[in-house]
């Protein structure tokens, strides 16, 4: 690799699939976008694979997420009383591994997409001398006021947000605005509105009827929370229909999935993990989801409409996207399991209403959201690749 060309490290975790997913859109667009001739780049699980202890916390958290997830409030509480980022117990178990891999990597740029990783990368920052010439920056995926106080970080360089009321929860927790700029979310471009040919086609590919009004029941990236139990009320129901059942991660739910499909009176395709979300939304007239803010957004750039899991009350760095996707109309709230069925049945009798739901997901969409992200990362790159030479002799 030629020395001038630029290098960025993204840092993230697989806490839930949200985070996950915003690193790979980001290495996606810095390829498809990025201004110069080419650009390196490296994403890492920072939190999981610093240290033993602190996998172990990622694979309590999703499965707290998977089996618990009314109790994520309370793991919520905790994060933002205690402030795990902030503490020396963490930052010493973490630091090795973290500055391996940067002095290794010798970034000209870190983004951070997950609200306990920019701490440690920005101590590390200070601690060789690097602060003013490495840029970091933190592109916030949960959209809304009340997300989680890890995110806020002085040291930071730049901030990338979805809007004003992400920028102004940054602002309350200390951040001066002038380090926030809005960009919409990190959705990758592939979650795009596609024709009703292209939708057919899709819904083909997954062997259903191209023409059926097809729901999207989507238990995420780990597979689990409330969903499964939507989905075992769906299958009860005689609606003229076809599902597609994403059980992600989770191979025990794919088998009871599997055996749920076979009592229902409609179609339904089982599917365990997969890289094809956007294929899934696109072929699907509604989405049944818990409202994780980059799956949210993903859906709104497909014109997707959501019925939203509340069940339960919503993860409070979700409540927000959940009150936002009900007030525009683009979504419905789903206060019991039971309701599932009238609620798709009042979708398929009221044409008009439908129609003004997917209306609203454009309202919503930022089709442009990762060009305007790359460009702004683009910008800060030190006088575009001059710094190269700087950080392998200050690394050395």
């Amino acid at each position: 690799m030629p020395q001038t060309t630029p290098k960025i490290l993204i840092i993230s975790s697989d806490t839930g699939g949200g985070h996950r997913s915003a690193a790979q859109a980001l290495s996606d667009g810095l390829q498809r976008f990025w201004l110069g001739e080419s650009v390196a780049v490296r994403v890492i699980r920072a939190v999981e694979e610093s240290h033993r202890i602190t996998g172990k916390l990622v694979n309590l958290y999703n499965w707290i997420l998977r089996n618990r997830q009314h109790w994520m409030k309370y793991v919520y509480w905790t994060m933002n009383r205690f402030r795990p980022e902030t503490r020396g117990f963490i930052h010493k178990r973490c630091i090795g591994f973290c500055r391996e891999i940067f002095e290794k990597w010798c970034p000209h740029i870190v983004i951070s997409v997950h609200p306990l990783t920019q701490h440690i990368f920005a101590k590390i920052l200070k601690e060789l001398n690097l602060s003013e010439q490495v840029p970091l920056v933190t592109v916030v995926t949960d959209p809304c006021y009340g997300f989680w106080k890890g995110w806020a970080c002085d040291d930071v360089s730049l901030y990338l947000v979805a809007n004003e009321d992400a920028k102004r929860q940054l602002v309350d927790y200390g951040i001066a605005p002038e380090k926030i700029k809005i960009s919409g979310m990190p959705v990758n471009a592939k979650f795009c509105e596609v024709t009703e040919r292209d939708a057919q086609a899709a819904r083909n590919s997954f062997g259903l009827d191209a023409e059926k009004f097809t729901v999207f029941v989507n238990a995420g990236w780990i597979g689990g929370g409330n969903i499964p139990q939507i989905f075992r009320e769906l299958v009860r129901g005689e609606l003229d229909v076809q599902a597609i059942f994403l059980a992600g991660k989770n191979k025990e739910l794919k088998k009871e999935a599997e055996e749920l499909a076979k009592t229902a009176k409609f179609p339904v395709k089982v599917i365990g993990y997969s890289d094809d979300i956007e294929k899934l939304m696109q072929s699907a007239n509604v989405m049944i989801s818990k409202l994780g803010g980059l799956t949210t957004f993903e859906a709104l750039a497909c014109r997707l409409p959501i019925i939203a899991d509340a069940t339960t009350p919503p993860m409070p760095q979700e409540a927000g996207t959940v009150n936002m996707i009900a007030r525009r109309g683009a979504g419905i709230l789903l206060k019991k399991a039971t309701d599932i069925v009238p609620v798709v049945q009042s979708l398929l009798n009221n044409s008009l209403r439908y129609k003004e739901m997917k209306a609203a997901t454009l309202d919503l969409s930022n089709p442009n959201s990762m060009q305007k992200i790359i460009e702004e990362i683009y910008a800060l790159l030190p006088a575009k690749h001059q710094v190269s030479n700087e950080i392998l002799q200050v690394t050395a």
